[in-house]
């Protein structure tokens, strides 16, 4: 097994683990970009070190890349993992770091009101 097999075998490993784990409702309001399409607006209902769920009207496919652009972050990319009736999950490329997720979830109560430290 090579060094990368074994990374990618790790973070599918982690990323099925998180898939399980609760996941923590958010209400952020977000930029998300498909690859080869124009940003739109949406909100981040759902978020967890994995991944996220969303609102998106125009229909997106499973497999295809995306960016996420929380307020004050740099775009994260992510994979649709599936669209349902205006919603989609997606999965990020790289896991967010606790430390990441934790201050995002600080930020953003539930409530969708961003609140400086």
């Amino acid at each position: 097994m090579t060094t990368t097999d074994w990374n990618t075998n790790i973070y599918g490993q982690a990323a099925l683990e998180d898939r399980s784990a609760p996941r923590q409702r958010v209400n952020i309001p977000a930029t998300l970009r498909p690859s080869g399409g124009k940003g739109f607006q949406t909100v981040v209902l759902d978020l967890s070190l994995g991944g996220f769920c969303a609102n998106a009207l125009q229909r997106m496919h499973a497999g295809n890349r995306c960016w996420l652009t929380l307020p004050g972050m740099e775009s994260l990319q992510a994979e649709v993992v599936w669209w349902d009736s205006g919603r989609v999950g997606c999965a990020f490329a790289n896991l967010l770091s606790p430390i990441v997720h934790d201050n995002i979830l600080a930020r953003y109560r539930g409530d969708g009101v961003f609140r400086r430290p």
